[in-house]
This record gives structure tokens, C-alpha cells and sequence, in this order.
């Protein structure tokens, strides 16, 4: 149907009006939609109590179409009547403009809207199926209350695992100090080494100041985490983190480190400037504040765009890295026993059987590349990709030693969980948005317009960008254009625009580095490490979400050479030393009270035992002797 002739009523009402028929579900649902989005410049009425204040439009008029009536009389039906009515909201005047201006977009809309009119019980079933009971528009304020504060404990949990292990790792007596490391790369670079490695550690490079940025960390992250003036905290936590991420050298280039300072520094635009106190309500079941802060749209899209990144990047490059164990699903049949710190319930996941495995695969791969769209879906497809994306995660950490990677991915997916499902699953109604008086910010106030313009400058560098990165991982060998990739490489040293995708080549053999010490070159014990294997006995164990980084490295020291490791000649040197600061991140020195007099790495194949082999030997790895990784040294030739 093409508009109705033009009319007019008699006895016009001095606010717009938009009739709808009352009996319609579809309707009912829609009208609380745009109740909400006009604010009160428009009236709502059913028909069935307002047909009789206006003769000139007929019955049947009324039940085949919705009726729009402007305070000067004029008539509209159907799509325009929707139309009209949305153009009290600034943001929707772009409907009726192109109604009248874009060929195609009038006929096109009235007859969308004459098939929904035909077909108002599937109309209103899709709608329900989709949105459930509220079709308005979400809010997140839970969402931004549980994300927030759970970043806070996330980098909380980060510092802390840190500041454990900052000594022995680039300590003045560590493996790789980094007072030894900044004045190398200066005589490098010059003036650029500031800017290609941005820390507060240019200031000060002792131990005593890199215990100062751990303990610095832990309390901002208190402080955040309790609402303490939540954005400038976060912005010194990112400092400190990214001060300890340089630093840290290779110890800190991990995927989650940088996730952890991108999803960081997003975070700054979504939280509050003012006492979190009194933003947002402590405990659940409690109403949200009338002093409520509003929760910015432009860097919630941020961090679920950030999340979509992550998921979808991780996917693909699975897909595209050319592994074929990933296209035939038997990723898993390596997998438990080669990734770096398995758990003892990745033990047990390694039992379980072929055709498990591969569903686990598929099932990892649609999740990380079809589910992150539903990022961008109405509620209820969007609590379903919520959901999924959880289990995996919950599942990945269950059977291996992921640190924080999980609990930060959770943490960005309950970004996706709005008010309304919220109150639903507490069983209370959900309050609407435009019924709560919240007090507005002050648009003149210099700290709102700076918020502003950073967040739109954000999204308008960092989109390019990201878009960039996603792309690379459908075309590997792709370069950028030369300006966008000059632009990347000024702020890559920030750590706040990164490209994810862990395992996109799976590890299908497990090669142990085992370090050895000797007093007389004869006789070797060796050094036993806190969480990666060694003893076949003992048990894999459990440490996320703390990261005993060192244990880490080893894992990646066994796919290359010692050339490429020379951290791993640090350590030597440091245990020939007798460091007690290296020493302190194993779990057993065999010589505590006098250094050995030689150092050696052995290289050994290991693999997870059978149930039977369990049961006989009490082993829980088997492992195989292939060769000498480091030879025999002293400290007189390191020196």
C-alpha cells in the first residue's frame, strides 16, 4: 500500500499523536520502544479509545494501519506515521527525510510494513524470539558496575603475580635486568628508544623503583576497584602496567598483557569520573541511583568491538595459519599435552574420545568465528553469544594455565548482558531509562567536552586500524596502505591496537628444556621449575590466574635455539652465581648451599601417560632423552 490520501481532523491535539491498535502485540512491544525514544513530545493511544474523537478517519483505517496526527491536523499512516513520529528524536530525523528524498526507500518501507501488518503474530513471535518482552533500547549500567570492577581485580591479580617475580626476572640480579637493557637500547636507538619503549623506567631502573610500580599498581587497582575517582586510576594503572610491559622485555609479551592494556585504556571511556559510590549501587538487587552516571555508547562499542576482535581474529587465524589440523579437527588430539601448563583435568580431557575431540574443535572454531556477531544482535541471540563464548572460555581454563586471559575475556563479555535481562533474572520488572530521573551531565563543562572529543578521536584512529588487523587475519601476506601502517607503528609501542590468535599453529610435539647442575661434571641433579614438567610424577597443577612467567618462557625456549634465547644464558649465568633471586622462581635448587660449578640443558620429549600407565607407574608424563639443548658451561667462560 502507498500512503493514504492526505487528511485532516477537525479537533487536533496540541502534542503529536500516534494511534495503534491496542489488541496487537507486536504493537504493544514497539509502542514501549518508541515511547522511550520520543521522550514525551508524542502521545500514544490505541484506537479503540480514541477512534471516536476523530470521525474523519474510518475503522478500518484504524485496524489496517498505524495513524500518526499532527498538532495542525495533518494525517499519516503506516511507515510515514512511524516515521513522523520518530522525528521528534533528532537522531531518527534521517527516516522521514529519506521517506520524501531517497528514491525506492518510501515503496520499499510500506510495503515492509504491509507485510508485517498481514502477518502481526509471526511479526510479534520473530520479535519476541529475538528481544523477549523489552524491545527498548539496553542499558548497561550492571554490566559496566561487574565489567569495571572486575578489571580492576584483573590487573590487581596481574601486579600482584608480577611483584613476585619482577626480581628474579629483570632484577639487577635477574636474568635479564632492565638496567642493563634501557641503556642498550638507547645506544641503539638515541632519543627514539623513548618512544619505542614508553616507561616511567627511564626515570629509575632499580629494583627498589620496579617494586614501587608493583606496589603503585596494587593500590590503584584497589582504589579503582572501589571507586575511588575510577577513570583517573585507570589511566595510572595503565601507565604503571605498560611502564612494567616494557620493562618486562620478553617476560611481558604476552597475549593477555596487551589485551589487558587495550581493554585498559578503552575502559577509560566507559567509567566514571566522579566517586563510583555514588554511581552505581554495591551489592545486587539494589535500584540504580537517580546520580547515576550515563553509560557512554561510544566506548561500551569500544570494548565489545575489542571482544569481537579478539574472538573473530582468533578463529580465523586458526583457519588461515595453513595447519591442517585445525581444517580436520584433530587440534585437540595434540593440544592437552602440548600446550604450555596443562592442568590435571587437561590430563583427563586428553582421555576423552576421538570423536569428543573433534566436536570440541568444531565447536571452538564456531564460536570463535561465527558467535562474536551476535555481538551486534538483539538481546537474546546476544545473551546466547555471551553465553557461549563464557563456556569456552571457562573450558580453556578448566584444562589449561591461561593466567588471566580467561577471566578477561569473561570480563568483556559481560559487556553484553544489558539491565533488562538483569532485572529479569532477579525477577523484578526493569525500569525504563526515560522514567528514571537521572541527572544529565553538564554539556558546558570542560571535562564532559574533552571526554567527548578524546572518545570520538579514539573511535575514528582506532577503527581504520582494527579493521586493518581483522583483515590481516583472513589475508595473511596483505600489507597495509603505507599511511595506515605508519600510523599503526607510532602507536603499537603503546600496546592499545593489537592483533590476536592464540594457537593458530598447533604444537604437536612437547619438548622439555631441563636444566642441570654439576659440582664436578660427572654427577647431575636437576633444577626443578615450579609449574612447567619435569619430575614425570608429579602431578600438572594449577596456578592461573597468577603467571609464573618463567615457566612460560621455558615452554617457548624448547621451539627455538638457545641463539634465540639469550634470557636463558642470563638464568644459567645467575644460578652459576648462586642468584637467590633466580633461584627463588624454581620450585627445588639441588644446590642450595654452594653453586654448581657447571650448568647444562637437557632436551626431552614428553607426553602425557595412559590411565593403565598411571595406575602402574604413578607417572603422569613419560618422557623420552633426545639430545643436549645447552652444553656444559662455567661461570669462567660466561665470564
Amino acid at each position: 500500500m502507498i500512503n493514504e490520501p492526505r487528511l485532516r481532523v477537525s479537533n487536533p491535539r496540541s502534542k503529536p499523536l500516534l494511534i495503534w491498535d491496542g489488541e496487537c502485540d507486536f504493537c504493544r512491544l514497539w509502542i514501549e520502544c518508541w515511547r522511550e525514544i520520543t521522550a514525551g513530545k508524542v502521545d500514544y493511544a490505541s484506537y479503540q479509545e480514541a477512534a471516536g474523537r476523530f470521525p474523519e478517519i474510518s475503522i478500518e483505517q484504524f485496524k489496517r494501519s498505524m495513524v500518526f496526527i499532527e498538532p495542525d491536523g495533518q494525517v499519516f499512516f503506516a511507515a510515514e506515521a512511524v516515521y513522523r513520529s520518530l522525528r521528534c528524536r533528532g537522531s531518527r530525523k534521517w527516516l522521514t527525510w529519506s521517506y520524501h528524498h531517497v528514491p525506492g526507500f518510501a515503496a520499499i518501507s510500506e510495503t515492509g510494513y504491509n507485510f508485517i501488518a498481514r502477518h502481526r503474530n509471526l511479526a510479534s513471535a520473530v520479535t519476541r524470539l529475538l528481544w523477549g518482552k523489552d524491545v527498548r533500547r539496553p542499558t548497561y549500567f550492571w554490566a559496566r558496575r561487574w565489567f569495571l570492577r572486575a578489571l580492576g581485580m584483573i590487573y590487581l591479580i596481574a601486579f600482584v603475580s608480577l611483584w613476585v617475580q619482577v626480581d628474579g626476572l629483570i632484577g639487577s640480579d635477574g636474568m635479564s635486568p632492565v638496567n642493563q637493557f634501557l641503556p642498550a637500547a638507547h645506544a641503539q636507538l638515541g632519543r627514539n628508544a623513548y618512544t619505542f619503549l614508553p616507561t616511567l623506567c627511564w626515570l629509575d631502573s632499580s629494583n627498589a623503583f620496579l617494586h614501587f610500580l608493583c606496589a603503585g599498581g596494587v593500590i590503584l587497582s584497589l582504589l579503582f576497584t572501589f571507586g575511588i575517582a575510577p577513570a583517573l586510576s585507570l589511566i595510572a594503572i595503565f601507565v604503571f602496567y605498560l611502564s612494567l610491559t616494557i620493562a618486562g622485555q620478553i617476560f611481558l609479551n604476552f597475549q593477555w598483557d596487551v589485551l589487558l592494556l587495550e581493554a585498559g585504556f578503552l575502559s577509560v571511556f566507559l567509567a566514571p569520573w566522579r566517586l563510583w559510590s555514588q554511581d552505581v549501587a554495591l551489592w545486587p538487587g539494589s535500584p540504580i541511583p537517580a546520580t547515576a552516571a550515563p553509560v557512554s555508547r561510544a566506548g561500551l562499542f569500544l570494548l565489545k568491538f575489542l571482544l569481537f576482535k579478539l574472538m573473530l581474529m582468533s578463529g580465523v587465524v586458526k583457519l588461515t595459519s595453513g595447519d591442517d589440523s585445525w581444517w580436520n579437527l584433530t587440534a585437540l588430539d595434540y593440544h592437552y599435552w602440548s600446550q604450555p601448563l596443562p592442568t590435571v583435568f587437561g590430563w583427563w580431557a586428553d582421555k576423552s574420545p576421538e570423536w569428543f575431540k573433534h566436536f570440541s574443535v568444531a565447536f571452538c572454531l564456531v564460536v570463535e568465528i561465527i558467535v562474536p556477531f551476535f555481538i551486534w544482535a538483539p538481546r537474546r541471540p546476544r545473551l546466547i553469544a555471551a553465553g557461549l563464548m563464557i563456556f569456552l572460555q571457562l573450558a580453556i581454563g578448566l584444562t589449561g594455565n591461561y593466567c588471566f586471559f580467561n577471566l578477561l575475556t569473561i570480563a568483556l563479555c559481560l559487556l553484553l548482558i544489558d539491565d533488562a535481562a538483569v532485572f529479569r533474572v532477579e525477577g523484578r520488572a526493569p525500569a525504563s531509562p526515560a522514567s528514571q530521573k537521572f541527572r544529565p551531565p553538564n554539556a558546558r563543562s570542560i571535562t564532559y567536552r574533552l571526554s567527548i572529543y578524546a572518545v570520538a578521536l579514539v573511535v575514528i584512529v582506532t577503527l581504520p586500524i582494527n579493521a586493518w588487523l581483522i583483515f590481516s587475519a583472513f589475508k595473511p601476506q596483505a600489507r597495509p596502505p603505507r599511511a595506515l601502517a605508519k600510523l599503526y607503528e607510532q602507536l603499537e609501542a603503546f600496546r592499545i591496537l593489537n592483533g590476536y590468535g592464540l594457537f593458530r599453529v598447533m604444537t604437536k610435539d612437547r619438548d622439555e628444556i631441563i636444566i642441570e647442575g654439576s659440582a664436578d661434571g660427572m654427577d647431575w641433579l636437576p633444577y626443578e621449575f615450579k609449574w612447567k614438567p619435569g619430575d614425570v610424577k608429579r602431578a600438572p597443577g594449577w596456578c592461573a590466574p597468577h603467571q609464573p612467567r618463567l615457566d612460560w618462557q621455558m615452554w617457548f625456549a624448547a621451539l627455538e635455539t638457545p641463539r634465540e634465547n639469550s634470557w636463558l644464558v642470563g638464568l644459567n649465568f645467575r644460578l652459576l652465581q648462586g642468584s637467590h633471586d633466580a633461584s627463588g622462581l624454581l620450585a627445588r635448587n639441588p644446590f642450595p648451599d654452594k653453586p654448581p660449578r657447571y650448568i647444562r640443558a637437557m632436551f626431552y620429549r614428553y607426553r602425557f601417560t595412559t590411565v593403565n600407565e598411571l595406575r602402574q607407574t604413578g607417572a603422569w608424563w613419560k618422557r623420552q632423552e633426545l639430545r643436549e639443548y645447552l652444553p656444559a658451561i662455567s661461570l669462567d667462560q660466561l665470564q
